[in-house]
């Protein structure tokens, strides 16, 4: 179900940000009129719309303000993960862009803007990382930054024939990592240069487009659809020095910390990889997020004998720790095999009475549509593996 997966996005997102020594809080969705007349009055022209806007960026300044002081403080990324709410007067694209999602929103701090930047490429390989764990390649690309501001910004396009934006890049043969992996998190030069060369190959939406540099491709230029998955940006002290947020340097100045903001859709995640992930027959869900790992077919669910040998596997399954969809239906096994490859759980073990007579079950990888008849013992090894 659509809960269930979206909870699997987020504990995928969530040990990433763990990794980079983030610390997740609960964000509350209302603020005092005073933060925002104030905020308003100097980051925007308008407070209704900075309210709109930015009142998430505010109410974070407004608390990290309360509590750092000094340059020990910094650098501080701060991240939570919670539903937001989006008077979208016509909703589409499924889960996609709906009135009601799941988000996760991170705000790096820093004492200067070479700190700053290494916090963006941090978060920038972070992002590489978690799309990839997901089975996704999400495609770097520029992108304006917007009523947000700043000068430096970039969404993570993954590819889809019925994608929202439409995209235009050259082929890259060094998806992802690339042969050399990804760099340390502590080594901001390696970050550094890792960003430079995934931003060098040309890739863009329509509002960054530069037609001269398209010209210069030729038959090289791809066009496609895509679905943005991601976006972060940098934008300096737009935020901190609008609301007065100080901190002490170590030679007893005060600056203004500079700041990020990085997005990811969870269950914006669960659409774009069911448009990148799925073939004629339904979806492909890669094993890092499937709603369950394994699908379990009774074949026979009038034969007594077909009953307890899948409810004694659904009952095993479960000791083991892999979740299980059982479908225990009285159906024709075509209509349970379409039903099982339309939902796309990585793995289907099927129970028949012949196979029983034989003493095996069948086994099949969705992905490949590979069958292979193996031992109940062989099969559940495979599968909780």
């Amino acid at each position: 179900n659509l809960y269930n997966i979206q909870w699997k996005f987020r504990d995928e997102v969530r040990p990433r940000f763990g990794v980079m020594r983030g610390r997740e809080f609960l964000m509350k969705d209302a603020y005092s009129f005073d933060l925002d007349f104030e905020s308003a009055s100097r980051a925007y022209d308008n407070m209704f719309v900075a309210y709109l806007r930015a009142f998430k960026r505010m109410g974070l300044t407004a608390i990290f303000k309360d509590s750092a002081k000094s340059y020990r403080d910094l650098p501080r990324t701060l991240y939570h993960i919670q539903w937001k709410f989006r008077d979208e007067v016509r909703p589409r694209f499924g889960v996609m862009r709906g009135r009601e999602f799941l988000m996760k929103d991170a705000y790096s701090f820093d004492l200067d803007e070479a700190g700053a930047r290494n916090s963006y490429n941090r978060m920038f390989v972070a992002y590489l990382r978690t799309f990839e764990r997901m089975g996704l390649r999400g495609i770097p690309m520029r992108a304006d930054t917007g009523p947000i501001g700043g000068n430096l910004s970039h969404e993570f396009i993954v590819l889809a024939p019925t994608g929202e934006s439409e995209v235009f890049y050259e082929p890259r043969d060094d998806a992802g990592a690339g042969a050399g992996g990804y760099p340390d998190f502590e080594d901001a030069d390696a970050l550094q240069s890792f960003v430079a060369s995934q931003s060098a190959s040309y890739a863009a939406t329509d509002e960054k487009r530069d037609l001269d540099r398209e010209a210069g491709l030729g038959d090289r230029l791809l066009t496609s659809r895509g679905i943005e998955v991601g976006h972060i940006f940098y934008f300096g002290t737009k935020y901190s020095a609008s609301m007065g947020m100080n901190v002490q340097t170590k030679d007893g100045g005060q600056v203004h910390p500079e700041m990020g903001s990085y997005g990811i859709g969870v269950s914006r995640l669960v659409g774009a990889i069911i448009e990148a992930c799925h073939d004629d027959a339904g979806i492909v869900w890669p094993e890092s997020v499937a709603p369950y790992p394994v699908g379990l077919i009774n074949m026979r669910a009038d034969d007594p004998r077909c009953a307890a040998a899948a409810e004694d596997l659904y009952a095993r399954l479960g000791q083991a720790g892999v979740e299980t969809l059982y479908d225990d239906r009285d159906e024709r096994g075509g209509a349970k095999f379409a039903t099982m490859d339309l939902i796309g759980l990585p793995w289907q073990l099927i129970v028949g009475p012949k196979g029983l007579d034989r003493g095996i079950v069948e086994l099949k990888r969705r992905a490949t549509g590979e069958r292979e008849e193996l031992s109940i013992e062989s099969a559940l090894a495979r599968v909780a593996a």
